[in-house]
């Protein structure tokens, strides 16, 4: 708004010149009279608006600098002026009172309604929750929460920024846009920006009540600049993937197979750059499910059903007819690997969600940790006596902070998330209750894809080695072990964070020596229990080897059991870690109770975040 110039006005006997009780109103710039707010007679306030006038396709307001009687209007509404022209004058003096005070901008109406804005709060609305009952409630029937809901409390409150909320589906082709703006709102995928606890980050959901969150044309190109958002800016970013992949219904783009979409690559080029996380609750296929697998966790509910192709792609080609959730139920995702942590509903995966993404925060607030002589408890005087190696990782770290990734597959692996002192780590742990502790193939996937993870995101590794080393014999080579086994050397020999090795028990071959990044003098450090043992490969095995002609040339069946036992006891006593540490092997023989002080060198007070490195430490992390 432009103030007007009141004058201190000059004796005159011309009418048009302002007398000494009066103040002159003249044009700041030339242009036209648009509107005119008061008549002569009437009293104006201070800062009140007089007159519109109208400059290069703009309408500015004229105010009164000083309150009175309007003595004289000299324009009409039409009329051309220039600069410094008298538009009007104000007096002094008693004139009818008809106005009070400074009346409101002539762009509003007198109450402060704006029809523009009140336009704009309708549409916004169309697509809340409370404007879609019956959405909402065929949700509620499912036990389910909406998009906006799982999205609410995920973010902390009020920081959630919604990006294209006013999207509605590429068919005004088909439908009337009315109906499109009603029925499919935000194009069935609702993103933006927000914070938990406290850190920005990109969230989205994809909408199953819309068009059973399918992938449409306007919101592929949402999540496109949601996904640079997060690349520009080194957001991590959760994602819901509920839905049924690619919307076949999208008609007002000219398409033939739309395979140029930029959101598969975009999407994958993050890995490795920014924490991911997918959430898969009730059907999850095609797209939805492409985007879910290159995640780094994938988090899923009890009703989720994942598939690269849903029912209607599986008749489609001839493959049969099945009810969705038999595509790919949680008990079938969750023992194949596909499914990192299994969570009973919306409100457990949000915190699942949350819970995960800490570890990537930086170090935390130091908890308590368990007393360290229960560990010396934990694994049996008896060398073949099995013992529950998860009691020895929650007694190790921060009590409660230990989270377990991918338990229902590769059951002779343990890999977690954990914090000493505050400090964010990843585990890796052999688990003698399986196969002996023996590596097998998916053992081996298992660590090597959370090895590569823990490494793209700067965190220290420790390993729990009691292992008779891989799995042998035809079966297991029927599973391609030789490659599955060979990427753990691979990860573990080309880690850029610090790692170290801990002994349980058994360290036997080539699975102890993956079990420390390639071998012992990989780490930063490898000790061991006063349980452990050591070989080059399982010292029964070794002996009947080493020695099949010495037993062989023994007639008698007891003396020959007899050498055996005695030659394996020797190799055990020689294999013992006190006698491993004495040639150098290992670094030491420690007290359980003391592991705390060398799990602590594994964090470097100079380290980086991932999110203060120039760029990415692997190209991406490993999907499987």
């Amino acid at each position: 708004m432009t103030p007007l110039r009141n004058d201190p006005a000059v004796p005159s006997s011309d009418p048009a010149t302002p007398s000494a009780a009066q103040a002159s109103v003249t044009a700041p710039f030339a242009g036209v009279v648009v509107s005119i707010a008061h008549e002569p007679g009437d009293r104006v306030g201070s800062g009140a608006p007089l007159i519109v006038l109208e400059a290069m396709k703009m309408e500015h307001e004229v105010l009164a600098r000083a309150g009175g009687v309007l003595d004289s209007v000299e324009v009409t509404v039409g009329d051309a002026v220039e600069e410094g022209q008298l538009l009007a004058l104000i007096g002094a003096g008693d004139g009818e009172d008809r106005a009070d005070g400074p009346r409101p901008s002539l762009a509003a109406s007198d109450d402060g309604f704006r029809a523009d804005l009140e336009a704009v709060r309708e549409r916004h609305a169309v697509g809340l929750d409370a404007a879609r009952p019956d959405a909402v409630a065929r949700r509620r029937k499912r036990g389910r929460r909406t998009a906006r809901e799982n999205l609410a409390e995920l973010l902390d409150e009020g920081t959630y920024v919604e990006y294209g909320p006013l999207l509605f589906a590429a068919q005004e082709a088909r439908r009337s846009r009315e109906e499109l703006i009603a029925r499919t709102p935000a194009d069935g995928l609702v993103a933006g920006v927000g914070e938990i606890d406290g850190r920005p980050c990109v969230a989205m959901s994809y909408d199953y009540t819309v068009l059973a969150g399918t992938q449409g044309m306007r919101n592929h190109m949402k999540k496109d600049r949601l996904f640079e958002i997060a690349e520009r800016r080194r957001l991590p970013l959760v994602l819901f993937a509920e839905g049924g992949g690619g919307r076949p219904g999208d008609v007002d783009m000219p398409i033939v197979a739309g395979l140029d979409c930029r959101a598969f690559a975009l999407f994958a080029r993050l890995s490795g750059l920014v924490p991911l996380v997918g959430i898969a609750s009730g059907y999850c296929f095609a797209g939805n499910a492409a985007l879910l697998g290159c995640c780094d966790v994938v988090i899923a509910s009890e009703d989720a059903s994942i598939g690269m192709g849903g029912p209607a792609m599986i008749e489609g080609g001839g493959l049969g007819v099945y009810e969705p959730g038999e595509v790919g139920p949680i008990d079938v995702q969750d023992a194949n690997g596909v499914v990192d942590l299994r969570v009973a509903d919306d409100h457990e995966a949000v915190a699942a969600a949350k819970r995960y993404l800490s570890y990537f925060h930086g170090p935390a607030e130091p908890g308590r940790l368990p007393d360290q002589h229960l560990l010396r408890q934990l694994i049996p005087q008896e060398r073949k006596r099995v013992y529950d190696v998860r009691r020895v990782v929650e007694t190790l770290f921060d009590e409660g902070s230990v989270l377990e990734l991918r338990r229902g597959f590769g059951a002779g692996m343990i890999t977690a998330l954990a914090r000493h002192g505050g400090r964010p780590l990843g585990v890796v742990a052999n688990d003698p209750k399986h196969l002996g502790g023996a590596i097998d193939a998916d053992a081996a996937d298992k660590a090597a894809r959370f090895i590569g993870l823990c490494d793209a995101f700067g965190l220290p590794l420790l390993f729990l080695c009691d292992t008779p080393g891989f799995m042998v014999g035809p079966d297991a080579e029927r599973t391609a072990t030789v490659r599955h086994f060979a990427r753990m050397f691979l990860g573990g020999a080309n880690l850029s964070v610090p790692s170290g090795t801990i002994v349980l028990r058994k360290g036997y071959g080539l699975g102890a020596q993956a079990m420390a990044g390639g071998g012992f003098k990989a780490p930063l450090f490898t000790v061991a229990w006063p349980t452990s043992e050591f070989g080059a490969m399982g010292l029964e095995g070794a002996v009947k080897l080493g020695m099949r002609r010495e037993l062989d040339a023994i007639d008698d069946p007891e003396e020959r059991e007899r050498v055996f036992q005695a030659t394996v006891a020797a190799a055990y006593e020689r294999g013992r870690g006190l006698n491993m540490a004495a040639y150098g092997e290992i670094d030491d023989v420690i007290d359980p109770a003391d592991c705390a002080r060398w799990i602590s060198t594994l964090f470097y007070p100079s380290a980086q975040t991932w999110w203060q490195r120039e760029g990415k430490t692997r190209p991406y992390v490993d999907a499987w």
